[in-house]
């Protein structure tokens, strides 16, 4: 399977260069400015990503102006151009009904084109970079382009190798002039009222590995009225590195198959949830608003105390306001419901928490199980604040936790057959 390149022109009169790419539904994905398509399918990194895309989806994507194969002298670089230039593509593509991708610098101009073409546009998926001052960064690109590049292979890859930033300095070097770079780079920042009048469903993915980057998704996500939020694992800004979370976190918002294909694995987890109490209640008193941008702060807390915990995030499920996770160790487990409470306290809600272990069906970014509704159930059982564990958990920790256990007795729980006894974590020392 190889891209098919075409060119088209914009509004203006600049010439567009665009590549078709693969079978499925449309997805138009509108990339940083700084790799051109050449460079995105010469470079095999970049191309496992688009060779992934291109799986389950058409992907149309295209080299924004003064960029790559489509004109490189232009008079005018603005959000406007750019949405103009995103028509231009999706009616030389024929595309009808599609989903927008748009990436870092690129997401305020696809906002725009939603919103002015609503009618065209199924779903909304953004892919935030760090906040970064654009202006210093237009002027640190003009006054020396050769550091700049470096700059900004070393913040796409924070960790290396040096080898890869090279590459990816060099690629940036034969996409565009440092003059196209500075003037792309000094609107790149998003526009909030304009991201706020997006109507269509939307999803917005990010690394939970890059503190900076999460507080930007999650304040992205707060501005979109129709969002869905993902945190995916990895430390790397740009999709294309360990690209398989972020292109199964867009085939899963697009309603697709999921990547990963064959006979599920079993095995035992311990498996942790919570929920934040009274959620229904407080977006009464607060409103979605002030609610949503809460829940979401507490969220991104939680997930960075999982993470550190040694814990997994399953993204996968769609829990309302609850995050579900699991841990190779019950012990883990629980330091991580114990750090929970400074960060509820924080964002001033409270949680359920109830832990139990036992064996689970792994999928892509899933899990299933009898043990996972019953972590659910313990949870829906906990007082706010209280974390809870199943008998077996309490078996499991009880010399490795660092903590005591309060026996609550046996309780029926809904959907479960047999009653389940459950204990209280203590900090104090209290209990058994």
């Amino acid at each position: 399977m190889e891209p098919e390149f075409r060119y088209c022109t914009s509004a203006d009169g600049t010439r567009i260069a665009y590549a078709i790419y693969g079978e499925g539904p449309p997805l138009l994905y509108v990339r940083q400015f700084s790799l051109g398509m050449h460079q995105m399918f010469a470079w095999s990194e970049a191309r496992a990503f688009m060779d992934a895309l291109a799986a389950r989806t058409t992907l149309v994507t295209f080299d924004r102006r003064g960029t790559g194969a489509s004109a490189r002298v232009v008079s005018e670089v603005s959000v406007e151009a750019d949405a103009r230039d995103i028509a231009a593509v999706a009616d030389a593509a024929r595309l009808d009904r599609f989903t927008l991708f748009g990436e870092g610098s690129a997401i305020t101009s696809c906002a725009l084109y939603a919103v002015e073409h609503d009618s065209r546009i199924e779903r909304f998926v953004a892919l935030p970079n760090s906040r970064t001052d654009h202006v210093e960064l237009a002027r640190a690109i003009r006054q020396d382009w050769s550091y700049a590049r470096r700059v900004m292979a070393g913040v796409m890859y924070p960790d290396g190798p040096v080898a890869l930033q090279r590459e990816y300095s060099r690629a940036i070097k034969e996409t565009l002039s440092p003059e196209m770079a500075a003037r792309h780079a000094e609107f790149a920042d998003v526009d909030d009222a304009l991201v706020s009048a997006v109507s269509v469903p939307s999803l917005v993915v990010s690394r939970q590995n890059i503190g900076s980057v999460r507080e930007r998704a999650v304040r992205l996500a707060g501005l979109l009225p129709n969002s869905e939020l993902r945190l995916v694992p990895g430390n790397a800004l740009m999709p294309i590195a360990s690209h398989e979370p972020v292109a199964a976190a867009i085939f899963e918002f697009m309603g697709l198959a999921e990547l990963a294909s064959g006979p599920s694995p079993q095995g035992t987890a311990v498996i942790l949830f919570t929920d934040i109490v009274d959620s229904t209640a407080l977006t009464e008193r607060m409103g979605d608003t002030a609610f949503r941008t809460k829940a979401r702060d507490l969220d991104v807390a939680l997930r960075s105390i999982i993470s550190d915990a040694g814990g997994t995030t399953i993204d996968a499920k769609t829990l309302g306001d609850g995050v579900l996770a699991t841990f190779p160790a019950a012990s883990q487990a629980i330091a991580a419901a114990v750090a929970f409470e400074s960060a509820a306290n924080a964002a001033q809600l409270q949680l359920h928490v109830g832990i139990h272990a036992g064996d689970v069906i792994h999928e892509e970014y899933n899990v299933f199980g009898g043990a996972v509704n019953i972590a659910a159930r313990i949870s829906a059982l906990s007082a706010p604040g209280e974390v809870l564990v199943s008998r077996t958990v309490r078996d499991l920790a009880r010399t490795s936790a660092g903590v005591t256990f309060a026996d609550h007795g046996e309780h029926a729980l809904k959907g479960i057959a047999d009653p389940q006894r459950v204990f209280a974590v203590r900090k104090d020392g209290a209990g058994t």
